[in-house]
């Protein structure tokens, strides 16, 4: 992870490094065995103590799966390791994301407010199960099935900020182009659009759509979304082709937000943007 300071913030290049999660996975499983062997437990006795097979444990001490968090907690407690798995529990679901994305991940789940430009798909946090692994499934170079199951789990997951206390203030505005694309086949994309209108009824989310005909347009520079965490900083996130960037310099946050603001200006109302995708349901 490159960094580059300035006096008044910080921009985070990310894209390289451990990929995987690989190393993370790799040190919570040495610290997983090491404590199954103080115990003086076989693997096929935590297994059961925790509902898992031996064969799954054995992934987890040897890094080649990622633990949910709870098993590490039934770890834990089952194998007395006064908290020594759990203090790597973080951790451990961060590498259930690319290495691009972790950062933002981490800000993303700390959000009071969030809001979310998008110009290719459907953003991350109001997909479905279908659609997200139709996503990953064409992704390139291609994702191996484990790597599928993982990445699905972990952007799911990420769906509990809407029911988070205290609640976030959510907007996302939408390309009318992405409502359009039947990633993954017309079912998936049917089941898509209607979790849109599913989500967009909720008291703390706005959903917008940019219509195609419109002749002014202020996000012509690539999608981005933008943070206020639990410290009121304002944070901005870039990405694209694996290549993300976390922005705290306040100028080009302060560029971001105005763009975002005149965005939802030239976007359609939320009304109007459900009514739009209740119209596209009712056509296919």
């Amino acid at each position: 992870m490159e960094q580059q300071g300035s006096e008044d913030g910080q921009e985070y290049r990310g894209g390289g490094g451990d990929e995987s999660g690989s190393g993370i996975l790799h040190l919570f499983g040495q610290q997983l065995k090491l404590c199954r062997v103080r115990a003086g437990m076989e693997r096929a006795e935590l297994g059961a103590r925790t509902g898992y097979s031996a064969s799954t444990i054995a992934s987890f001490e040897q890094g080649r799966r990622i633990p949910p968090p709870r098993f590490i907690d039934q770890a834990d407690e089952v194998l007395e390791a006064g908290g020594v798995l759990k203090a790597g529990k973080k951790e451990v679901a961060r590498a259930q994301y690319p290495a691009f994305f972790r950062d933002a991940a981490r800000l993303e789940a700390q959000a009071l407010e969030l809001h979310v430009y998008a110009t290719q798909a459907v953003p991350g946090l109001l997909q479905t199960n279908e659609y997200a692994r139709a996503v990953f499934e064409m992704w390139r170079p291609l994702l191996d099935e484990e790597v599928v199951d993982q990445r699905v789990t972990a952007r799911l997951a990420r769906q509990e900020i809407f029911s988070r206390r205290p609640v976030p203030h959510l907007s996302f505005v939408i390309e009318e182009s992405v409502l359009h694309r039947p990633l993954g086949g017309r079912g998936v994309w049917q089941g898509q659009l209607e979790q849109l209108l599913l989500v967009g009824q909720r008291r703390n989310v706005e959903i917008q759509v940019m219509p195609l005909w419109r002749e002014e347009h202020a996000g012509l520079a690539g999608p981005f979304t933008l943070i206020e965490d639990r410290e009121e900083r304002r944070i901005a996130y870039t990405e694209v082709q694996g290549d993300s960037r976390v922005h705290t310099e306040r100028g080009r946050v302060r560029e971001l937000e105005a763009a975002y603001g005149i965005l939802r200006a030239q976007a359609l109302t939320p009304e109007e943007s459900l009514a739009l995708i209740e119209k596209l349901l009712g056509e296919k």
